[in-house]
């Protein structure tokens, strides 16, 4: 199975870009979307129902912000929106769609760069999220989380890894809530995992000040987090430059796993 998962930064936006003529090329099979920045009433039929899809949505409730989507090519036996707790479920950051024994989640972390309020946010979320994923990570379920975590987790994943330090999204008691995810939870980071060392091929997200994309001043905070087994099966992964929608790109892993 091949999924894709890309933060918008808008789909009216990503639309107007080609997003949705460029979809059927990536031949995935789950297609996980974010930062929605749009209300139910605003999406068009190309977009609830892009060429041999069905999208499934998570909107935020504050209009032009947030929310998460889940594009699928087959039908889910439940759909589950939100974590049950009315802040977080307010800002649409997280869709899951069971299969049987095999759960596909779009998600989106706050990002705190806006101010300390934000980042007070982030980390309510965090300490909030880590018990659900905890009781993810031993349902004994297959799990793929897919979506913007808003956070990189080593140096290699940011090109200037030195003067983000004290940045929100390089903070280290994010690195370090991240590293329990995966020392603790036993999640699987899946591109890294097929590509311990890579540093800028795997970058997802560029900053639209100056000539970072260009010069691949970027960061990698989307992400494929799978229980063990399932990420056992990724056969590989790309990052999707050929073509720009967004300040992030697509990221699509291929999985030898049949549902």
């Amino acid at each position: 199975m091949r999924v894709l998962t890309f933060n918008l930064n808008g789909i009216r936006s990503a639309a107007g870009k080609g997003f949705f003529d460029w979809l059927p090329d990536a031949a995935a099979d789950w297609v996980c979307v974010q930062e929605l920045k749009a209300q139910d009433a605003d999406l068009t039929p190309p977009m609830r129902q892009p060429a041999g899809f069905t999208g499934y949505f998570h909107h935020a409730e504050k209009k032009g912000y947030s929310g998460v989507g889940i594009y699928a090519r087959r039908e889910p036996e439940r759909v589950i929106e939100g974590l049950g707790v009315p802040e977080i479920d307010a800002e649409g950051r997280y869709l899951e769609l069971v299969y049987g024994p095999f759960s596909i989640i779009s998600l989106y972390l706050p990002s705190g760069s806006s101010g300390e309020h934000r980042q007070q946010a982030k980390y309510a979320f965090m300490e909030r999220f880590f018990g659900h994923l905890a009781e993810l990570a031993g349902s004994g379920r297959d799990v793929l989380l897919c979506g913007d975590w808003n956070i990189a987790h080593r140096p290699v994943d940011l090109k200037n890894w030195r003067s983000n330090q004290k940045n929100s999204g390089f903070l280290p008691e994010e690195r370090a809530w991240l590293s329990r995810v995966f020392d603790d939870l036993h999640w699987v980071d899946v591109y890294r995992r097929l590509y311990p060392e890579a540093g800028g091929d795997g970058y997802t997200w560029w900053s639209n000040r100056g000539q970072a994309r260009a010069n691949n001043v970027g960061w990698r905070i989307d992400y494929h987090i799978a229980t063990a087994a399932l990420a056992q099966t990724a056969t590989r992964a790309a990052v999707h430059k050929e073509r720009w929608f967004s300040d992030h790109a697509p990221l699509a892993v291929e999985y030898d796993y049949q549902l």
